[in-house]
């Protein structure tokens, strides 16, 4: 049944494609850990870890932490037992064809790479009414996880990210590096997004019971 499943695999797809809940289900399904990029460079940073230092000198100056050092970040995570014995779902990394190469490597390419389809109105949607609680930490959404009371909707606020301008060049930097990704992991599959969240999972699954694929990388010209 593991091998059916796999140990090692990659959601890909834009902020707010799904691809963070697709993560979790899988994880919680199949026994894998899951490994979001984001939350181990958080972690890290507060962890006040020496790569967490490295890597926060260029976030306090709102730069982009080198390739190197986010890559040292990843591989020490998925070089843990946990990681080694059970397997891992990784998320938020590949962003780019070099990081690809660099990840594979380094001896950790996935075996399956998913790609998590979702028209850019409906990722608009998705995060824009997204508001937060300061007083609670609750997270809501105005449409479909609208806060309980009008004195708590008035105080919600939103989070930098989640404007419409900032969504927008996440998915041009996404929409930039894809078509490279794609070819550079030539038995990666495509998943419709725009879906109930346990529809994409099924149809996950559908895709995971199939052998794994005999190629999956192509070598850097």
């Amino acid at each position: 049944v593991r091998e059916a499943v796999v140990s090692t695999q990659s959601t890909g797809g834009p902020r707010g494609s799904g691809k963070g809940t697709q993560a979790a289900l899988l994880a919680a399904k199949y026994g894998v850990v899951n490994v979001s990029m984001v939350e181990l460079i958080k972690q890290a940073v507060a962890d006040n870890s020496k790569i967490g230092n490295m890597m926060s000198t260029y976030i306090e100056k709102k730069m982009m932490v080198p390739d190197n050092i986010v890559l040292k970040c990843l591989t020490d995570r998925l070089s843990q037992l946990d990681c080694a014995t059970r397997g891992w779902v990784l998320r938020g990394y590949p962003k780019s064809r070099n990081q690809a190469e660099a990840l594979a490597e380094a001896g950790y390419a996935p075996n399956r790479v998913y790609f998590i389809d979702c028209p850019s109105d409906t990722i608009v949607e998705r995060l824009s009414l997204r508001r937060t609680d300061p007083v609670t930490g609750e997270q809501f959404h105005l449409i479909y996880n609208p806060p309980p009371t009008l004195e708590m909707k008035r105080r919600l606020r939103t989070n930098p990210r989640d404007s419409e301008s900032a969504i927008d060049e996440d998915i041009v930097a996404f929409d930039t590096s894809l078509e490279d990704l794609v070819d550079f992991y030539s038995s990666s599959q495509s998943v419709n997004g725009d879906q109930d969240p346990h529809t994409v999972f099924e149809t996950l699954e559908s895709l995971l019971v199939k052998p794994l694929p005999k190629q999956t990388l192509k070598s850097a010209i």
